[in-house]
């Protein structure tokens, strides 16, 4: 089919599997719209204005990312336990139990412990997207194929913040709130009724020893009718098949990932780039900027709309970066867009200190300007890079435990941040953004020196780069192998198996 896909049945399966990321979007999102309904605060009789609803608001979200949290280091397990396509079943009935659950609250408790259990099976939801995507693609595609889990994502977003913005206007205070929070169950309805026609990841089934179910997907899922003799799915094949063989004597748990030297800094990699996007301020920032609109004099239905103009300008860049992502490489978008952050954060600062409650509309306008400006930046340069990144650098064997520990600490950011935020935004205002600023400085020397670029490289390759022998190479050109020593030695060990 060409660049981006390999063909019908891929198109077919990685944006379904995708709907996973609308799904954590949605619900995540949802919430934020929510407190932007009268009827919200009217029915749990909650002032807006008070330090006490402040502090529930965050509350209910620091809860919500840590069932997150949870969801993702459990899965590490389940995904490796299950298979992918059984985990994904149970992230689906968590996130659509909680969610559910979360629509009918009659009261403060109920809400914030069935948004816990909402967070669980998104959090599982949105590290399964990362994880199967990035095992069902080949090099040439990874990146595009991986960065739907962000476009989705934001779609997610998109949706709820004009679902929001429709149901403003009901009469009825509670369809405001209920209504938007209800519809976060319907795509784990859809997900649940289509995973029956989605195929295992062909990666978890040769870790099995599954290798015929395994070859039977694989060449399915990239079939190339350019390439009719199947070559480059064979030599694909073959090099996971041996790089999995090499790699299953080694003892996999947590407390391991953190004693080999090559997975610890695999580990340590995964932690601080999901960590440092929450660094960058983006929940910080957008989950309570409703709150500022409402500072620049922006009240009724404004905010609300100021909020879907916000989601939408950051979810095309999405698009964009995931479609060129294979060709510009995942750390040159990082060290572009770290930088670009820093500098509209700096600038958004100093518009917060002169025009947050001043009448100026020109400085109003300039303060949600470069808030948009801000946000689209993190779309093109950030969003899309680390769900990708995160997947593509850990072997088969680590890969569920590691891309579940990396999203963990991506929601223990978001506690860090979001837990505060809207009392730091109604306290301290502008200066929170010296946090963001000085963190973003870090990031930038710590991505130079030491986050390696992953693009073009099969997933058993990548490991050469974090010091691990890689026992096969792809020709150049894809359609053969190149074996190192090691593959004898494995090669042996099968037949003495076979015997």
């Amino acid at each position: 089919m060409g660049r981006y896909f390999a063909n019908v049945f891929q198109a077919a399966v990685v944006p379904f599997v995708a709907l996973g990321g609308w799904t954590y979007g949605f619900a995540f999102a949802i919430f934020i719209t929510a407190i932007g309904q009268p009827g919200f605060y009217a029915y749990f009789k909650l002032d807006p204005t008070s330090a006490y609803t402040a502090s529930i608001l965050g509350a209910v979200n620091s809860l919500f990312a840590a069932g997150c949290a949870v969801g993702c280091i459990a899965q590490g397990w389940i995904g490796d336990w299950l298979g992918r396509k059984k985990a994904i079943v149970i992230s689906q009935l968590l996130a659509l139990i909680g969610g559910a659950l979360c629509a009918g609250a009659i009261n403060l408790p109920m809400l914030i412990v069935n948004r816990f259990i909402q967070g669980a099976g998104l959090g599982q939801s949105l590290m399964l997207v990362s994880l199967y995507t990035s095992e069902v693609s080949n090099k040439y595609n990874r990146g595009f194929l991986s960065g739907l889990t962000a476009c989705s994502l934001a779609m997610g977003y998109v949706c709820s913040s004009f679902v929001g913005f429709g149901t403003f206007f009901s009469k009825n205070l509670l369809i405001q709130w209920r209504l938007p929070l209800a519809l976060a169950c319907i795509s784990p309805v859809v997900s649940l009724l289509g995973i029956y026609w989605i195929p295992e990841s062909p990666r978890f089934l040769v870790w099995k020893d599954r290798k015929d179910e395994a070859w039977a997907i694989l060449r399915k899922l990239h079939y190339n009718s350019l390439d009719p003799e199947e070559e480059e799915a064979r030599a694909e094949f073959q090099q996971i098949v041996l790089q999995i063989e090499f790699e299953k004597s080694q003892e996999v748990s947590y407390i391991r990932m953190f004693k080999v030297p090559s997975w610890r800094r695999r580990s340590l990699t995964a932690i601080f780039l999901l960590f440092a996007t929450q660094c960058t301020g983006i929940l910080g920032v957008g989950n309570f900027q409703i709150l500022l609109y409402d500072s620049l004099g922006l009240t009724g239905y404004l905010p609300l709309l100021f909020y879907c103009f916000y989601t939408l300008i950051g979810t095309i860049p999405n698009f964009i970066s995931t479609a060129l992502m294979d060709r510009v490489g995942r750390r040159r978008f990082l060290l572009i867009g770290y930088p670009l952050l820093t500098v509209t954060l700096i600038i958004e600062m100093v518009l917060q200190r002169f025009y947050v409650g001043s009448t100026s509309k020109a400085g109003g306008a300039a303060t949600v300007a470069i808030l948009w400006i801000y946000v689209g930046i993190y779309g093109l340069c950030i969003d899309p890079i680390q769900f990708t990144y995160v997947a593509e650098i850990f072997p088969t064997a680590l890969r569920a435990k590691g891309v579940g520990m990396g999203l963990a600490a991506y929601f223990l950011g978001a506690i860090t941040f979001t837990a505060p935020a809207a009392t730091a935004a109604r306290t301290i205002g502008w200066k929170e953004y010296f946090v963001f600023i000085g963190c973003n400085l870090i990031s930038i020397v710590i991505i130079y020196f030491y986050v390696p670029e992953t693009a073009n490289l099969s997933l058993e390759e990548v490991g050469e780069l974090f010091g691990d022998e890689v026992v096969v190479h792809l020709t150049a050109d894809g359609h053969g192998i190149v074996e190192t020593e090691k593959v004898a030695e494995i090669e042996h060990k099968e037949h003495v198996k076979e015997a």
